[in-house]
Order: C-alpha cells, then structure tokens, then sequence
C-alpha cells in the first residue's frame, strides 16, 4: 500500500481507503472480516455516515481491539450546531472510540452552505468538538460543483469529497484549486457508483491524477478489498491499452449516466433529479434496496411528478433522456 498525506490535515493515509454505505448489506461477522482484510491490504483509512444505518455501529463492533490502525472519518447532514453535536456523540457512540479523526459535513448544497458556517452551524460543532478533543479535524462532502467551488475558500475545511471517477471529472479544476491551497481531495464514487466493473482501472485513473489525494471505493467483502487495491501495485502512468479501455467505458456511459453537476436545476415539479438518480443506483448497483427506498421515499417529490416540460434537458450538458430515466425510476420505486 502507499500513504499520502491528507492535505493541512496531516493525516497519513492510504491512498486507497474503505467507502463505508457497503456495509449497511453485510452482517457484524462479515464486517470483522472485511476489517481483516483491509488490515491485509493496509489500508488504514474508513469512512461512514450517521446517514448508512448500521455503518458505524457495525465498523466500531469490528474495530475493537485495533482501532488504533484506522484513521476514522465520518459525517452528518445536520446543518445545526445543536444536531450536529448530537450526532458527534452518537458517532463516537457506534464507533466505540473517544475520538474520530475527520468529521465532515455532509452533501453540502449551494444553498445550505451559509446557515452550515453561520455561528449557529454545524461546522461550529465540529469547531467545538475538535476543541474537545473529540474529533481531530473538519472536512466536506458535496455532489455540486458550484457548491464544492464555494467550500474552498473557508478557511476551516482541510478536506473535500466530491465524485471523482472515469466518467465524472467536473471536479478537476476545483482538485487543482485544493492541492494548491494544500485541502485534502478524496475522491468518492470512484467506480462511479457501481457502474464500472474494473476496480483496479478505475482506481488506476483516480491515482494517477495528482491532484487527488486518495478514493474510497465503497466494498463490502476481501476481494473487493483485494481487486482495489491491487492498483497500488503499479502506480505508473497509464498505459495505451488502458486508455482505450477509459475511451470505452466513457462511451458506454456517456448517454445513460447522470453526473451530478446539477445544472438540470431547478425542475418545474421540484424534483431533485440527481439525488433520485442517485437512489435508483444505489438500489440497482449497490443492493442496498430498502435503505435506497426509504431515502427516495422522503422526498418532497418523486418522479411520478414530472410534467414533461423539458426544461431539465434543456439545460443538461450530457444531452440526457432525463423525462425517460424518470419514467424508469418510477417503475423502480413505485412513484
């Protein structure tokens, strides 16, 4: 394995660490073995949610007795600095541990970034917190390029995560604007959410990319772990085999895969057409059925909303058949 450093956080890491949502579909026993390997591979970086279910109840279970190998990270979509210190607490609760080095907020949009910074915000909290002595150091998590461009210029975040994988590279200029303002970039999605099978290609790409500092694929079992991590092993540019193989893959996905970036905003029926699109994969390539449904589910609106209007295609710079993968995403949950 190779570790890096996270930016101004200092934090040595593995530039290959573990996406924690997997675990929600897996048992406390698997988890404690998917802990081994990841001890295997050496990798020493684990990030969760207060958002994936039993995520971090079931990585503190599987951690006792070696927590002191892992750098933990995890999240909140708490916006308040009250809830946000509740769920600091909860946190450090499942985890088992009296600290967590990297707490960030979570899926930050354009809109909530100021209520999160305002006195009153969540990153007060984590302020607090790491004042306390109960978590180490502040990052974010985004999915809007707008919103990520934003972040970095508060002074307080040390590290971002935004999807960065083969397909989606909307990131890059703000992955510049990170390594040069020394705040650790972790790429999330890199197999772009379970839509790339090759593990060791995809992770070739994302290490490749000095601007980015590690990706956290979501596993869930040792060889996914092994298959991964295997990309360390030759850490040398691309080949041109491989190129063409990047060449197919973003072909194949470039009529059918939504990026994210938001531009499709705001719909006519006030749908949040990325984070559905977003539901429906994690359902579809993930397994994670129930947990998929029930975020969907809450919703202000669902697909059976749209109006056929349009006007999100319009806008969409990757050309997408959006009223038709609506269309698909109501027979998928029902509404």
């Amino acid at each position: 394995m190779k570790y890096t450093v996270l930016g101004k956080s200092g934090l040595r890491v593995s530039v290959i660490g573990l996406g924690g949502i997997p675990v929600q579909r897996i048992d406390p026993a698997a988890t404690r073995e998917l802990i081994d390997a990841l001890l295997e591979q050496g990798i020493n970086f684990i990030d969760s949610a207060r958002g994936y279910t039993v995520s971090e109840e079931y990585l503190g279970a599987a951690l006792e007795g070696r927590r002191e190998r892992f750098i933990l990270a995890s999240k909140s979509m708490a916006r308040s600095k009250a809830e946000m210190a509740r769920d600091i607490d909860l946190s450090l609760k499942n985890f088992r541990t009296d600290h967590i080095e990297l707490y960030q907020l979570h899926n930050l949009g354009v809109n909530e970034i100021e209520r999160a910074f305002a006195p009153d915000g969540a990153a007060a909290a984590v302020e607090e917190a790491i004042r306390a002595g109960k978590v180490g150091h502040l990052g974010i998590t985004a999915h809007s390029p707008q919103a990520l461009r934003r972040l970095l210029d508060y002074q307080q975040v040390e590290t971002v995560m935004f999807p960065f994988n083969i397909v989606e590279n909307q990131a890059e200029e703000a992955m510049r604007i990170a390594h040069e303002r020394n705040i650790g970039f972790i790429a999330m999605k890199p197999l772009a959410g379970g839509n790339i099978d090759d593990g060791r290609l995809a992770m070739r790409y994302i290490l490749n990319e000095p601007n980015c500092t590690m990706a956290i694929p979501g596993m869930y079992c040792a060889a996914e772990v092994a298959q991964n991590s295997s990309a360390v092993d030759d850490l040398s540019p691309l080949t041109e085999e491989e190129q063409v193989q990047i060449a197919a893959i973003r072909e194949r996905l470039a009529d059918n895969f939504c990026r994210r970036c938001g531009y499709c905003a705001p719909c006519s029926a006030g749908i949040d057409i990325p984070a559905c699109f977003t539901m429906a994969n994690y359902l579809q390539h993930y397994q994670l059925a129930d947990w998929a449904r029930s975020r969907y589910l809450a919703y202000a609106a669902h697909a059976e909303d749209c109006i056929g209007c349009g006007k999100c295609e319009e806008r969409c710079p990757y050309q997408l058949p959006i009223r038709e993968k609506l269309q698909e995403i109501k027979k998928i949950f029902g509404k």
